[in-house]
């Protein structure tokens, strides 16, 4: 079993860094173990192919537009993934779009995607989240270590360890 986390976004847009925070404070706040890979894909695309081929399960963090207030989180799972990607919530979708396809096209696709998006507050030039987005970083963590349980994966919270 191979699972990967992959937060994606611009950090330079405010809250389309969203995804790649997330994935940072879940690395400073859990060891995963072996068979759960980490990875800040940043703005990548088309380069992410060899670390997504043939994982059992891809799990994205990004901002997504769903039409719902801002600072609303959504998860995407299963069937609606594709739908996700069809209607372009998000900015990466034609690069993870692209990706997805290809790994399909070369018999490489992930088992299965679930999305966590936010709803962005605001896109403006910054490095900062928004106070909303900021605020909704813990919740996405746990989303993220619910998720990895569902396959019977725990993982080791570095709080802890260190008390």
């Amino acid at each position: 079993m191979r699972i990967v986390i992959l937060g994606v976004g611009n950090i330079l847009l405010s809250d389309e860094g969203v995804g790649v925070r997330t994935v940072e404070r879940f690395q400073r706040e859990y060891r995963v173990p072996p068979g759960v890979e980490v990875i800040d894909g940043g703005t990548a695309g088309m380069e992410l192919l060899e670390d997504l081929a043939n994982a059992t399960h891809l799990i994205i963090v990004d901002a997504v537009r769903s039409r719902k207030a801002p600072g609303t989180m959504v998860r995407i799972a299963g069937a609606d993934v594709p739908v996700f990607f069809k209607t372009k919530l998000s900015p990466h979708q034609v690069g993870l779009s692209d990706v997805l396809a290809t790994l399909a096209f070369n018999d490489e696709q992930p088992g299965g995607v679930t999305v966590f998006g936010v709803e962005p507050v605001s896109l403006d030039t910054g490095m900062a989240l928004t106070p909303q987005v900021e605020a909704l970083l813990p919740a996405l963590t746990s989303h993220l270590v619910a998720e990895l349980a569902l396959f019977g994966i725990a993982v080791e919270s570095i709080a802890q360890e260190a008390a």
